[in-house]
């Protein structure tokens, strides 16, 4: 089993974004009965964010109603939290102050019920030397035990270089899937199998494409109406992109399984596939639902003729538009 700040995971996490950040989140008990499926499947490392809702009910505050009533499985969980984001919300803001407040501000939260076992900028501040946030989070928090460990999440590789001459860095959480293969190309997976520090993938069923969900541009509006402005969701591209969602379905049905089962299992499946990649990757798919975390908890056997096939297809078929809005930043 891959292993991160020494505690033993599953090889599949949990997302726990869409349980709070979106247009009608589901109710309580719903997040619960997910939440719970995840740990009866394996599925302990769990990753959430401060901005992941409003300050009131965000990742940390639902993680802190279901740690009071789930007490026991406070210890099962190996908890991941990004954060980092300037108080004012938008711009990351690696400042003193702000470390600080943003770590303080999650750990408050958790009211003592759950330890953040990592802590993560969502994105790193350009202006703001590496050395001044992290030397905050070592020497006031990881060091008196406050939290567990430092992780780098939306990176390019240069900053993942950067980042091991001053710290430890337990992972790197960026974007890898079908629709998202950037990594595997502009260095960032080579870095991270340098120094073998394991990936977690987020977004591994393409942001909700590759669970066929998506049909129009109207079933937008059932999940998250914010993305009709996004890149990929663009009419003009929104019809590329359906095409390989359809081709992943394909792939799925003739074994037998689901196109989230194929899509999560082949994130894993390119640490032996492909030469030179991170030998633990780690996907996080989100679901809100028992039945859907159950579904993507299915591992699924893809042999090199199958991987080669999937190649092929995203070869000939590649996502239009770009992962984010321009206001987003992104390889930081």
């Amino acid at each position: 089993m891959p292993t991160l700040v020494g505690k033993e995971i599953g090889s599949t996490g949990y997302g726990l974004m869409g349980l709070t950040w979106r247009h009608e989140p589901p109710s309580e008990e719903q997040a619960f009965a997910a939440m719970k499926a995840a740990l009866n499947n394996g599925m302990n490392f769990w990753n959430g964010g401060e901005f992941y809702g409003p300050p009131d009910a965000n990742s940390l505050v639902l993680l802190e109603r279901y740690f009071a009533k789930y007490p026991e499985d406070a210890d099962k969980v190996v908890l991941s939290i990004k954060g980092g984001i300037g108080a004012k919300g938008g711009l990351p803001d690696g400042s003193p102050e702000n470390t600080r407040r943003t770590i303080d501000t999650c750990i408050a939260q958790l009211k003592g019920r759950k330890k953040i076992d990592i802590f993560e900028f969502a994105r790193r501040d350009q202006n703001v030397p590496m050395e001044t946030t992290f030397g905050v989070i070592e020497k006031e928090y990881i060091q008196t035990g406050k939290i567990g460990g430092i992780a780098l999440s939306e990176v390019r590789a240069e900053t993942i270089h950067e980042a091991m001459k001053i710290t430890k860095i337990v992972s790197v959480e960026v974007e890898l899937s079908m629709f998202s293969t950037e990594i595997l190309h502009n260095g960032v997976a080579d870095a991270c199998a340098q120094y073998d520090i394991p990936v977690v993938a987020y977004s591994p069923v393409g942001r909700g494409f590759l669970t066929g969900q998506y049909t129009s541009m109207a079933d937008l509006e059932k999940v998250l109406p914010i993305y009709k402005s996004w890149p990929w969701f663009q009419p003009e591209n929104f019809k590329i992109n359906i095409q390989l969602a359809q081709q992943a379905q394909m792939l799925a049905e003739r074994k037998g399984v689901t196109a989230p089962q194929l899509a999560i299992s082949w994130t894993k499946r390119i640490s032996s596939w492909r030469k030179g990649a991170p030998k633990t990757i780690i996907p996080i798919p989100g679901a809100t639902t028992a039945a859907r975390v159950n579904e993507n908890a299915v591992d699924v056997e893809i042999t090199d003729e199958e991987m080669a096939e999937i190649d092929a297809t995203l070869a000939k078929f590649p996502r239009a538009g770009e992962r984010y809005p321009d206001v987003v930043p992104v390889n930081t």
